[in-house]
């Protein structure tokens, strides 16, 4: 009789799936049976449930960094706010294609995202459902198709010497904005990742140089971050003990710290949605992030004429693509370099009388 129940129940569960058009899979069929058998309470969304237990099973085997496990959070919400807001109920069965374009209408349009921003979401979750499809999660590939938007370089600040400069001498009045801009400095004139600073300690700065094993990149072999004069200075300063905070309220403070000497001129920021240029005008201080120190490393070092294999030993780059992307070509750089190629010779006009 308990093999009848079994047998009905299978049946039952696969016409059901005929008749709405849904996948018929061992998750599906697993899920149910656990519901009919063991009476457990109905559990959540099975696309949900599987996302929960692929973020799990990386973060155990130590695939992700910290911020990677908050993309992906970020990502996660971002598909539980998109159902119920388009009411569109997110099942395995129901990624396709217009699950795609109501997506990418949703970011778009509705959260506002650019084209960069989306095509990384887009990427992680195309991620997610490959690691579906090889757990038997799904069978469907439709997702494969879905197309990113073209990623577009932003323009972006980056900082010269005058402004180190600048930086350094200003007097804060207050010492939590003097420490923020110390440990900015200091990740401008060693190219280091915000994330990084916190593995700074007495022992590991051998033989004026940072012996940095990352975390990110557990593979990697032990990076040596030369220190300037600067550099050295700061770290004596805090005892080789930064007094790191969390990145976002950093981004916060930075801004405070640039908005206090003076960085309150207008700047053009450029991004692209869809095929849309969308131009903003707002003061400086309000673009500075953490990641500027790293940009405004790279962009000195490449002004200078310094190879990008040197930079990266430093930077720990391994995509030069990547790299040059930090990049950032002001102006006066142009206009230099113009003027420096196009030396030619000539007789000045002679006025006509």
């Amino acid at each position: 009789m308990q093999i009848n129940r079994y047998k009905d129940k299978f049946e039952e569960i696969q016409a059901r799936c005929k008749s709405t058009d849904e996948d018929f899979t061992s998750k599906v069929l697993k899920d149910e049976f656990d519901k009919a058998f063991k009476r457990t309470p109905t559990k959540k969304n099975l696309f949900f449930e599987a996302f929960d237990v692929f973020m799990d099973y990386k973060k155990k085997i130590g695939d992700w960094s910290p911020s990677t496990i908050i993309r992906y959070s970020n990502i996660k919400g971002i598909l539980k706010d998109f159902q119920k807001d388009r009411k569109y109920t997110l099942t395995f069965n129901s990624i396709n294609n217009r699950f795609h374009a109501e997506f990418t209408d949703y970011c778009m349009n509705e959260k506002g995202h650019i084209n960069n921003t989306y095509s990384r979401n887009v990427g992680l979750f195309k991620t997610f459902m490959l690691w579906a499809l090889e757990n038997g999660y799904t069978y469907k590939e439709d997702f494969k198709k879905f197309k990113k938007k073209k990623v577009v370089v932003t323009n972006q600040i980056a900082l010269d010497l005058n402004d180190l400069d600048k930086l350094m001498k200003h007097d804060f009045k207050k010492k939590s904005l003097e420490r923020v801009r110390d440990i900015f400095v200091f990740a401008c004139v060693t190219g280091m990742r915000f994330g990084e600073l916190k593995l700074i300690s007495f022992g590991n700065v051998i033989n004026g140089e940072i012996h940095l094993k990352e975390e990110k990149n557990s593979e990697k072999e032990v990076r040596k971050i030369p220190l300037n004069d600067l550099a050295k200075f700061i770290l004596r300063k805090y005892d080789y003990d930064f007094p790191i905070i969390a990145n976002q309220k950093h981004n916060e403070y930075i801004k405070d710290v640039f908005e206090a000497a003076g960085y309150k001129h207008d700047v053009e920021k450029v991004t692209t949605k869809g095929k849309e240029s969308v131009r903003e005008t707002m003061p400086f201080y309000k673009r500075v992030s953490s990641h500027t120190a790293r940009r405004t490393f790279i962009t000195m070092m490449k002004k200078r004429g310094i190879s990008d294999k040197l930079i990266a030993s430093i930077s720990g780059h391994r995509d030069m693509k990547t790299l040059n992307q930090y990049y950032q070509v002001d102006d006066d750089s142009k206009s230099a370099a113009v003027n420096d190629v196009f030396k030619v010779d000539y007789e000045p006009l002679k006025k006509v009388e």
